[in-house]
């Protein structure tokens, strides 16, 4: 839970309900899809520039938004080692200040999704992307804070998997 068990929300062209933390850049959407292209409301203060997405009553990829990071016809899915591609899970459009978008053949009827939604907040959580140096200590990526845990996606080549790392293991 973001903040508490949620509430309704209205902002998006579909009724969902949403737990955020807006200090925190965080919120938990849940919705039911119509059937078509449509915007749901996710809760935060500023467009979310991560939205991780699941089905929770069918089997269906974990689709991955980063925006502006990759482009908003892009995708990368969490459960894949998949390199980015071309996927209009989120109706090819940016999350914007109150919704984000989700495609007709996503939405379909009756089936229940949940939205994990992260916005960068100076001083404690950044999301991003760089480029490596190819250097066996890699590439220095100013945060603005010191990092208690990373998650790191080679995007533009297939067989990469996920990466996280911590700082209390």
């Amino acid at each position: 839970k973001a903040n508490g068990s949620g509430s309704a929300n209205s902002d998006g062209a579909l009724s969902s309900s949403v737990s955020a933390n807006t200090a925190g850049g965080f919120s938990i959407v849940t919705f039911t899809g119509n059937g078509s292209g449509t915007t749901v409301g996710h809760g935060l203060s500023k467009a979310p520039e991560l939205i991780i997405t699941k089905g929770r009553n069918f089997t269906d990829a974990w689709h991955t938004q980063v925006y502006p990071a990759i482009v908003a016809t892009k995708t990368i899915l969490l459960n894949t080692t998949g390199a980015q591609a071309t996927s209009n899970a989120f109706n090819d459009t940016a999350p914007t200040t109150s919704v984000f978008s989700i495609s007709t053949g996503y939405a379909s009827n009756t089936r229940n999704i949940i939205a994990y939604c992260w916005h960068s907040v100076e001083g404690y959580s950044k999301v991003g992307k760089y480029t490596g140096n190819g250097n066996a200590d890699g590439t220095f990526v100013y945060t603005g804070f010191r990092p208690a845990w990373l998650l790191v996606k080679e995007i533009t080549d297939a067989g990469e998997r996920w990466f996280m790392y911590d700082n209390k293991r």
